[in-house]
């Protein structure tokens, strides 16, 4: 497929743009922040997007959805991206649908993709266990018990996990820590006795949340999908989940340069604007040349869930590393550019670089992806 937008596409950005800056601007995060809002986002604004369409863009038709595609659902968080806007999206629209359209049956899927569909259910995905991302590495242990599970053990970095309604868990009904093999998901209610759930704001003024579980008693019909086979299917939510973020990342990185590309042609210093020192010129047009890298990179990687391409671990972690290593460039280049005002609260600036850093760590940094596309390629 060309690496080009379709007319239909290029208005689904342009709607979200509009709509983003009416309703979402930076000043919306600012405002969460310094009022330590116990949720992290606005409801009303969500539930602005989902009559837009926006929770249920991935959500397939006969389930009230749009079914539209996940370039659409990218385009959307690219233009979030730009303005920082929290929101249940990505963890409930994008993770969480990803894993009950992929494994749910029939009965799952008619229950929770409608209300997630028409925002009336908040899901989030609990994967993590340590402070380094590692899918293999989980130790959350469901054992079987009077037809049952009982579930015991830890999840850190629930994304939206203190204000979801349910939780999608991967936990080890077989097999040792470590192992892919031996990983079941189940669906729990986030109310079930025993399941302790706290907050975690992050340095990015987003909220996660640790989940504890002890004992947690729950019945067979909650497992999604096949018994002790999650892996592959955890790897296929995680891939979608990586290009994602790396759609957002691409649109900080594309709104910190051209709000530095802006100062440098009013900021001046020896009677001229400071975009005509030679020096800063070259920075910015190398930034510049790896953005638009990564334009292509993150709209190959979308194309690549749509049409069920065999590459998508490579290009997941292809995706994942450019943009996270260019939107660290850009968020630090913009800091420099713009000299003591950037290291200001007052500008907007500091709230790029820390979205930008956490969305980096999420579900691996370069680093981890650059190691697992050597390792996808036989190194």
């Amino acid at each position: 497929m060309a690496l080009i937008l379709t007319e239909e596409q290029q208005l689904i950005r342009e709607s979200a743009k509009g709509f983003l800056a009416d309703k979402a601007p930076i000043g919306e995060l600012r405002r969460l922040r310094d009022t330590k809002d116990e949720i992290g986002f606005s409801r009303e604004l969500w539930q602005d997007m989902t009559e837009m369409g926006w929770a249920g863009i991935v959500v397939p038709e006969e389930y009230g959805g749009l079914g539209y595609g996940y370039v659409g659902a990218g385009l959307i968080l690219e233009e979030m991206g730009r303005t920082l806007t929290a929101s249940p999206l990505f963890s409930t629209a994008i993770l969480s649908v990803t894993a009950l359209a992929r494994l749910g049956n029939e009965r799952q899927k008619n229950d929770l993709l409608p209300a997630i569909a028409s925002g009336r259910l908040i899901v989030a995905l609990a994967i993590d266990e340590s402070a380094h991302h590692n899918p293999a590495d989980i130790a959350l242990e469901a054992h079987r018990k009077n037809g049952g599970y009982v579930l015991n053990g830890n999840k850190s970095f629930v994304i939206d996990g203190h204000v979801a309604d349910k939780l999608i868990v991967p936990a080890r009904t077989s097999g040792r820590r470590g192992q892919p093999s031996g990983l079941t998901f189940f669906v729990i209610d986030a109310g079930t006795t025993n399941v302790a759930i706290r907050r975690s704001i992050m340095v990015d003024s987003r909220n996660a949340a640790r989940v504890e579980f002890a004992n947690v008693a729950i019945g067979a019909e909650q497992i999604l999908g096949p018994p002790d086979q999650a892996f592959d299917d955890l790897e296929y939510i995680l891939d979608v989940g990586r290009i994602c973020l790396a759609a957002e990342m691409l649109g900080i990185a594309q709104e910190v340069f051209e709000q530095t590309v802006q100062y440098l042609r009013e900021r001046k210093q020896f009677g001229v604007p400071i975009g005509s020192f030679q020096a800063l010129q070259h920075r910015a047009a190398t930034l510049f040349c790896d953005i638009e890298l990564c334009k292509s990179v993150v709209l190959k990687a979308l194309q690549g869930i749509d049409e069920k391409s065999t590459l998508l671990p490579a290009l997941a972690s292809l995706a994942k590393a450019k943009t996270g290593e260019t939107t660290r460039v850009a968020v630090n280049e913009a800091i420099q550019m713009h000299g003591g005002m950037g290291m200001t609260d007052e500008f907007n600036m500091g709230f790029f670089i820390k979205r930008a850093e956490v969305a980096r760590q999420t579900f691996g940094d370069p680093n981890f992806h650059a190691d697992r596309l050597a390792r996808l390629n036989g190194y």
